[in-house]
């Protein structure tokens, strides 16, 4: 018992950080309806920290690398949102996917070409179950800091993802809050996919997000859920991982499409037995 906690602690608590604030993220992602953004930005994190590697030789979590993550997407956040405000003839999921297609293409190249390519291929991974505390310590930082920042500009924020056109109508510099937003959400990206890699990433920012929008309507029930969802799939992932040796972050993955699709069941049968009014 004492190795499965001292095995499990770290894994959890960084689980639950990532989780808290991509969760919430999440539920901004649908109502702005660009629910691929995640693999996108990751990607270009991906290519600021190859290319640190490749112009510097540092390691994947230096300083340097961040950085170079970073300031690749603020260059991205600052597309989508002009993009968006500007270009009306294609939707801004769409130019996320094309965006994603050659970024990822970039990044495939770049570790074809760089010497030490395979240890950037397991960055790219993320390895969650051999975080270390100053990974925790540096997530804690980064979310904390975004998290006060979401709360500060709330208003605002929450304007935008509920009705675009409408803010823009009433005079609201969409596409400040949208950069804003995007960048935000690129700063927790980039720290969170070096730890437990983009599959898990991208499942924990929508799934929960997707479970509570199947229970509730309002933005604190919402929340509340999507945090309940994520302690229940972390801890169950975990669990499943170590009884079973099976890799942390697609059994993560798995537990929380486990959970949206009982959770879908059941609000499908309970729609079927309400009885009809007349």
């Amino acid at each position: 018992m004492s190795d499965l906690v001292a095995m499990l602690t770290l894994p959890l608590l960084a689980c639950l950080l990532m989780g808290g604030i991509l969760s919430y993220l999440g539920i901004h992602v649908l109502k702005r309806e660009v629910i691929f953004i995640d693999i996108a930005v990751a990607q270009v994190a991906a290519i600021g920290a190859l290319a640190a590697h490749l112009l510097f030789d540092v390691e994947d979590d230096s300083l340097l690398s961040y950085l170079f993550s970073f300031l690749c997407v603020l260059g991205i956040a600052a597309f989508y949102s002009i993009t968006r405000h500007r270009v009306s003839e294609i939707s801004v999921e769409a130019v996320i996917g094309i965006s994603y297609a050659i970024t990822a293409a970039g990044a495939l190249f770049l570790m074809g070409v760089m010497p030490g390519h395979v240890h950037a291929q397991e960055m790219l991974a993320g390895a969650l179950l051999w975080i270390m505390w100053p990974q925790v310590l540096t997530a804690l930082v980064v979310y904390a800091v975004v998290g006060v920042a979401l709360w500060l500009f709330r208003k605002p924020l929450l304007a935008v993802s509920q009705d675009y056109a409408g803010a823009a109508a009433r005079g609201m510099n969409v596409a400040w809050w949208d950069f804003l937003f995007y960048a935000l959400l690129g700063a927790v990206i980039t720290v969170a996919v070096r730890i437990s890699g983009v599959v898990t990433v991208f499942t924990l920012l929508i799934i929960p997000a997707t479970t509570s929008a199947l229970l509730a309507t309002g933005w604190f029930p919402r929340i509340l859920l999507a945090w309940l969802t994520v302690v229940v799939a972390a801890t169950s992932g975990l669990l499943f991982s170590y009884c079973f040796d099976f890799s942390v972050g697609p059994a993560i993955a798995l537990c929380l499409g486990a959970l949206l699709a009982v959770t879908a069941t059941l609000v499908g049968l309970r729609a079927r037995c309400r009885p009809e009014t007349r």
